[in-house]
Parts: C-alpha cells; sequence; structure tokens
C-alpha cells in the first residue's frame, strides 16, 4: 500500500492512492461516512498500529470503492497539496552516515567505517515532494544533495533485539538528506548544515514493509536536472537496516514514526571533480525502486 499526506481546503489528511488513477482516499472523510469511531486521526497515530492499521484502511478503502458515490471520498493529486508522509517526526531526523564504501571513499575516507555513525536533522528540515526548497544563498554555497532510502519505525522500543527489527518497521519512504558542505565543516559537526529549513524532503510515499519483502535490492538514482548523478542499489549498504534499529535502539527509545535515513551511494556534488553544488533553479529527482520519485526545485 502507498500512503501519503497531504491538505485538501486547509485540513491535513492522509490517505492510499487510488489504485490506477492518480488520486487519494480521504481516510478521515471514508472512517467517518462508515462510522468508524476507533480511526486514527492522524497518520502517526495510524503507524502505530502497523499492520492492523494497514488492513484497516485497505477495508474502508474498499467499502468507499463500493459506495455510489465514492468520488466524494477521493481528490485528484492535482488538487491536494502534498505533505511529507510524515509531517512532523516525534524526534529529530535519524540518519546513518557513510554507509556506502564508494560514498566514503568520495568523502575521503581512507577505509568505510568499522563502526555506525549516527547524527541528525531538525522535524524543522521536513519539506514534501513537489515542494520548492531554499539555496540558503545567506548562509551556504556549498548545497548538496544525498538520496536515500528511509525506514518508518512503527512501534517503539528500546534495545530491539537484531532478529527482531523488522517487526518495528512500518514501511519505507524516499529522502533527500540536503546538506550545507561549508556549514558543516566549519561547525566541525553535522547539525547546523544538515537542518537547514527544507533540508530532508521526503516522499512521495510511505509503501507499506510487506510490499517491500527485500529492502536490500532497491536501485537509488539521483538526477539533478536529469543528469544522473547517483547510481546505486540498497545491497551495497555497510550497516544493514536491522543492524540499524539494533544499534540505534541500544541509546535511543525509538518511536511510531521516527525516520531513519539509511545513507547515500556515491555520486553526491562534493565527490565530483571539481565539486558541483546545487543552484538556484537546479531540480533534484530521487528515484527508488518500488517506491516512486522524489522531486524537489531548489529556489
Amino acid at each position: 500500500m502507498k500512503l501519503l499526506s497531504f491538505r485538501y481546503e486547509g485540513r491535513t489528511l492522509f490517505g492510499p492512492k487510488v489504485k490506477k488513477e492518480d488520486a487519494v482516499w480521504d481516510m478521515l472523510a471514508i472512517a467517518e461516512a462508515f462510522e468508524d469511531t476507533d480511526f486514527p486521526q492522524t497518520i502517526t497515530e495510524g503507524i502505530a498500529s502497523g499492520l492492523d492499521f494497514v488492513e484497516k484502511v485497505r477495508k474502508l478503502a474498499e467499502q468507499a470503492r463500493s459506495d455510489e458515490n465514492s468520488d466524494r471520498f477521493k481528490y485528484a493529486f492535482t488538487a491536494i497539496e502534498w505533505l511529507s508522509p510524515i509531517p512532523r517526526t516525534p524526534k529529530n531526523i535519524l540518519c546513518v552516515g557513510k554507509n556506502y564504501a564508494d560514498h566514503a571513499a568520495e568523502m575521503g575516507a581512507d577505509a568505510p567505517p568499522e563502526k555506525l555513525m549516527i547524527f541528525t536533522k531538525s522535524p524543522t528540515a521536513i519539506a514534501a515532494d513537489e515542494q520548492d526548497v531554499s539555496v540558503h544563498a545567506d548562509v551556504t554555497d556549498s548545497l548538496d544533495y544525498e538520496g536515500e532510502l528511509a525506514v518508518v519505525i512503527s512501534k517503539g522500543g528500546r534495545n530491539i533485539p537484531k532478529q527482531l527489527a523488522y517487526d518495528y518497521i512500518f514501511g519505507y519512504t524516499i529522502a533527500n538528506d540536503v546538506t550545507a558542505r561549508d556549514v558543516q565543516a566549519a561547525h566541525g559537526q553535522f547539525f547546523l548544515g544538515k537542518s537547514l529549513d527544507g533540508s530532508c524532503p521526503m516522499g512521495p510515499y510511505i509503501v507499506t514493509k510487506n510490499e517491500i519483502p527485500n529492502p536490500h535490492n532497491l536501485s537509488v538514482v539521483t538526477k539533478v536536472n536529469d543528469e544522473v548523478r547517483q547510481n546505486g542499489n540498497t545491497a551495497s549498504m555497510i550497516f544493514k537496516i536491522d543492524e540499524l534499529i539494533a544499534e540505534i535502539s541500544r541509546y535511543v527509545t525509538l518511536e511510531p514514526g521516527d525516520v531513519i535515513l539509511t545513507g547515500t551511494p556515491a555520486g553526491v556534488g562534493k565527490g565530483m571533480t571539481p565539486p558541483t553544488f546545487l543552484k538556484q533553479g537546479d531540480t533534484v529527482k530521487v528515484s527508488i525502486e518500488s517506491i516512486g520519485t522524489l522531486v524537489n526545485k531548489f529556489v
């Protein structure tokens, strides 16, 4: 199932993509019409129920589809404002650094990291598919892109065993870990250079984990103005997703709606000769197999 968050007539809503249509079901309207008084009112509340929520959404959408006036429950994509699938995470977005050997090499590392490198981005950095993102020319001239697979956590936990890690996943989405390289270097740590407003576009959908049984065999392609810059595969992750969840949860309690960015393959602007950073008018497209394409213009 592909789930999205959106705004329609001033309301923040969510629902699944309508099959074979460029449209979305309004799950709150459907739940109200069919008197499901226990239906979650936000997507994060639903995510906390895991696949039980997915099944409830599926059944309600089938009821709506069978309704003689089903059009009242769905909106064309052209009529909505897309939001990030998770409009606001419970805490900072958790990110994995140098999780692909080729990317570690292009960033100047002598060898791939032996231990997990974790940093965070502020929730205020979250942006949506098709949202314009500032190049922040007032604070940086070295804005870079990083296409990544993002993991959406379903149920919370601490000290999660590696063998149970996938039980804590709701699904997957696409992220662009936009980074001000000069700010990152100047401050000697990642947070400010990674947390500029709009520097974490995510979307367009969360694809539920049952539709991606093997997240470690997905192509990751990033284009800038239709030029392929990154062309990798999640099979090349150094630390796999179950390892990430187990290790992070040793230190941090994971919560429903938390997002983990799993790292980026080679091909970022800083790794080019000469380094080539984003400028006003550039469009970045990050495509991940089985999920879709995240598109943002930089202004």
